[in-house]
């Protein structure tokens, strides 16, 4: 009985889970910038850390 409450309330979050999202998005809208990503993540593995704003800047197109 309780695993059949627990798989219910489990159930009835997720039906609702876009009703605190009126327009569906789970991100941040896009600042309309177009990056190479790729290249971006490579430079952040290499030194270890997010890059800076300034540093983006660099991998903008």
């Amino acid at each position: 009985m309780l695993a059949q409450k627990e798989q219910k309330v489990v159930l009835d979050n997720f039906t609702r889970f876009g009703e605190v999202m009126p327009d569906g998005r789970l991100t941040v809208p896009s600042d309309g910038k177009t990056y190479r990503m790729r290249d971006a993540i490579r430079l952040s593995k290499k030194l270890g850390r997010p890059l800076t704003e300034e540093e983006m800047k660099k991998f903008e197109i």
